[in-house]
C-alpha cells in the first residue's frame, strides 16, 4: 500500500507522520522538522525514526544547492534520510518519507530511493508537496497510490483511517 499525504504548508503533515510512525512497531525512514531561533524559522532538520538527526537546510548554510533563503545540506539528507529509507526497505514493513519536496528533490540519490520504495512490496507513507514538478507528478500518478489531502477538518480522522488501512492490508501495527 502506497499512501501520499499532501496539503498546504503548516496544516500538520509532519505531525500526522510522527503520530503514525510512533504507533507502528515496524516502521523506518525519516521526517523533517522546523529549526527555530528566537521564534523565527531558520531551517529544517532531518530526524530518522531510529533517532539520528542532521541539518536538511538552514539560512546561511554554505551550499551550492539553495531553495529560497536556505542552503540545502545534501550530505545529511543522503547519509541520514536516504540511508534510513534504504534500511527500512531491507528491515521494516512500513517505510516513512517526510517529505518529497523541493529540497529533497535536489538529490538524485533521494529520487532513486523514492522510486525504489514505490516499486517495492513494502507499505509506504510519504508526504508530498502540491507541485507541478515532473518527478512529483510521476509519483502521484503511479498505479495504486492513494492520495489524501490533509486539512484542519480531516486531520484527526486521517490518523485512524491510515492506521486502519495499514492494519487491514498487512496486520501492521498490531
Amino acid at each position: 500500500m502506497k499512501i501520499l499525504i499532501t496539503g498546504r504548508p503548516g496544516v500538520g503533515k509532519t505531525t500526522l507522520i510522527k503520530k503514525i510512525s510512533s504507533l507502528l512497531q515496524n516502521a523506518g525512514g525519516f521526517y523533517t522538522e522546523e529549526m527555530r531561533e528566537k521564534g523565527k524559522r531558520v531551517g529544517f532538520k532531518i530526524v530518522t525514526l531510529d533517532g539520528r538527526e542532521g541539518i536538511l537546510a538552514k539560512v546561511g548554510f554554505p551550499s551550492q544547492h539553495r531553495v529560497g533563503k536556505y542552503g540545502v545540506n545534501l550530505k545529511d539528507l543522503e547519509e541520514l534520510g536516504v540511508d534510513s529509507v534504504e534500511r527500512a526497505l531491507e528491515e521494516k514493513s512500513v517505510v516513512i518519507i517526510d517529505e518529497i519536496g523541493k529540497m529533497e528533490l535536489l538529490s538524485e540519490r533521494f529520487k532513486r530511493v523514492v522510486e525504489k520504495a514505490f516499486n517495492s512490496e513494502k507499505d509506504l507513507i510519504a508526504t508530498i508537496k502540491k507541485s507541478s514538478d515532473p518527478f512529483v507528478e510521476k509519483i502521484k500518478n503511479k498505479k495504486d497510490v492513494i492520495i489524501f489531502e490533509l486539512n484542519e477538518r480531516n486531520r484527526d480522522l486521517l490518523l485512524k483511517r491510515i492506521l486502519d488501512m495499514l492494519k487491514s492490508n498487512r496486520g501492521v501495527g498490531e
